[in-house]
């Protein structure tokens, strides 16, 4: 029956409920357009706990309510954005609970690539606002990974490149992430990458690499879009392991490149990037060896050089001894001669203090010392009663004195007594030491300013008529000359001379 019959005279129409007049425009809706897809502008775009997406389509005069499926979602080519222009393909159905229609859609497609340009423009704009794309956080490549993660298809010629590259520059351990790089599958397989590499522990089973590479060949910009999407940048951009980009030929940008820490126009830009070149390292360490030799074997040269200089400037060794040697010959010669005058003076010495021992002499003197002594025994006895008497009588004058207080006083005047002995003693030990060293320092400068010191090292000193004589016309005018040795003074006429008294050293036998 046709739901838009009008009723005939009888009023016979029949009744609907709502819910049969809702379906029914549903089976219309559905029949009648099937598959459609829909050009306009997004509008708000709500995406509900159960992860439903609700959004507008619009243009300047309607507008048609779209809603996208938690299933269809995961797999929409391009997620909406308020401000896109897009293609929405789905098909058209109602709503019964609120009387509406709506489009069911089951992939978004940008609307040309002025669309999606300006879509990028905005996202990179925000990225850019936030931070993410600053140079300050970029961080320096490692100059030479032990170990570098690709993250790329482990299909494609890409992977390729990248290996014989790094295996011709400088071969290194290789983590290889297989990837989506195109496709709706391709932005959180490409971020879920980036964060399993740095999640790896340093020094695990599973080596952390210390360099991540992303990559993927050329292609159009629909293709490269998963390199586009904010989780990929954000990815890039939290990465703690250094990261470069190289997605796409040189003339391609996506935000990844943006986000990363350096960017490589190719793969193969990317291993070249990534590691040296080993043989121009051994090169340069070769150079670096040849020079270090040539430095060392200049530097030997030019001290060994100069050492030969300060050597010739240097006295023989022969020449330092000759003068030791000769004072030794000198002071051996007269040794002898010392010792003999010593032993002759002692004797005679010795001589005139025996000759006054005479036996009668010493009797005498016994005898007078024994007479002395006696007197003295006779005279102490009578001097001891009395002392003891005027200590008894002195004693007995002071009544209260007790034999503890007198032992008391006795013990206080012992320590104090001890007390200054002991003073005394340190201090006057203290004051000859300090005498002594300075009477020796004293001693060893009057030796050392002497002019004695002088004539020891082999000089002389000229006297003529007494006075030394300094000049030539002193010596000439002289009378009579005279020259002073170490040991002695020497008349030119050869005549030895002697020293004044207060000037001579002590006699060689008072040493002995």
């Amino acid at each position: 029956m046709d739901l838009l019959e009008e009723p005939g005279q009888g009023g016979n129409a029949p009744e609907f409920t709502v819910s049969e007049i809702s379906g029914a425009v549903r089976r219309v809706i559905e029949g009648e357009f099937g598959m459609v897809r829909v050009r306009g502008e997004v509008g708000r775009v709500v995406v509900a706990r159960t992860g439903h997406m609700y959004f507008d389509l619009k243009d300047d005069r309607n507008v048609l309510a779209a809603v996208s499926w938690k299933g269809q979602v995961a797999r929409l080519t391009h997620r909406p954005e308020e401000g896109m222009e897009v293609i929405a393909v789905g098909r058209l159905t109602t709503f019964g609970p609120q009387s509406k229609y709506q489009i069911n859609v089951e992939d978004v497609i940008p609307a040309g690539a002025g669309a999606l340009m300006a879509m990028l423009e905005k996202r990179k704009a925000k990225l850019a606002a936030e931070g993410l794309f600053d140079a300050a956080r970029k961080r320096p490549l490692p100059y030479l990974p032990e170990v570098i993660g690709v993250v790329t298809s482990p299909t494609g010629a890409v992977i390729r490149d990248i290996l014989h590259r790094l295996r011709d520059r400088f071969p290194r351990k290789v983590l290889v992430w297989p990837v989506a790089v195109q496709g709706a599958g391709c932005a959180p397989q490409v971020a879920a990458a980036i964060e399993g590499f740095n999640r790896l522990t340093p020094g695990g089973a599973l080596p952390r690499p210390d360099l991540i590479i992303v990559a993927r060949g050329g292609g159009s910009i629909e293709d490269l879009w998963g390199f586009n999407e904010e989780i990929v940048a954000r990815a890039a951009a939290a990465s703690d392991i250094p990261l470069i980009s190289a997605v796409g030929h040189e003339t391609d940008t996506t935000l990844i490149d943006y986000a990363a820490d350096r960017r490589a126009p190719t793969p193969t830009a990317a291993a070249e990037l990534a590691v040296p070149v080993r043989a121009e390292l051994l090169a340069m360490l070769g150079n670096h060896e040849a020079r270090l030799v040539r430095g060392a074997a200049q530097a030997l040269s030019t001290r060994g050089q100069r050492l030969r200089d300060l050597a010739r400037a240097l006295p023989r060794p022969e020449a330092l001894l000759q003068s030791a040697r000769q004072r030794l010959d000198a002071v051996d010669a007269r040794l002898p001669f010392a010792l003999r005058a010593a032993t002759g003076r002692k004797r005679l010495r010795l001589t005139e203090a025996s000759g006054a021992l005479k036996p009668a002499l010493l009797r005498r003197q016994l005898v007078q010392d024994q007479r002395r002594l006696g007197d003295w025994s006779g005279r102490l006895v009578p001097g001891l009663v009395r002392n003891l008497a005027n200590r008894r009588r002195d004693l007995g004058a002071v009544p209260r004195l007790r034999p503890r207080l007198v032992a008391e006083g006795l013990s206080r005047k012992a320590e104090r007594l001890g007390d200054l002995v002991r003073r005394f003693t340190e201090r006057s030990r203290s004051d000859l030491s300090t005498r002594a060293d300075r009477l020796t320092a004293l001693a060893r400068l009057h030796e050392t300013l002497g002019y004695r010191a002088t004539l020891a090292r082999g000089y002389a000193v000229m006297r003529g008529d007494g006075a030394v004589i300094s000049t030539v016309a002193a010596m000439r005018a002289a009378r009579a000359l005279e020259v002073e040795f170490a040991d002695g003074r020497v008349a030119l006429g050869g005549r030895p001379g002697r020293k004044p008294r207060d000037e001579e050293p002590p006699e060689q036998g008072d040493l002995f």
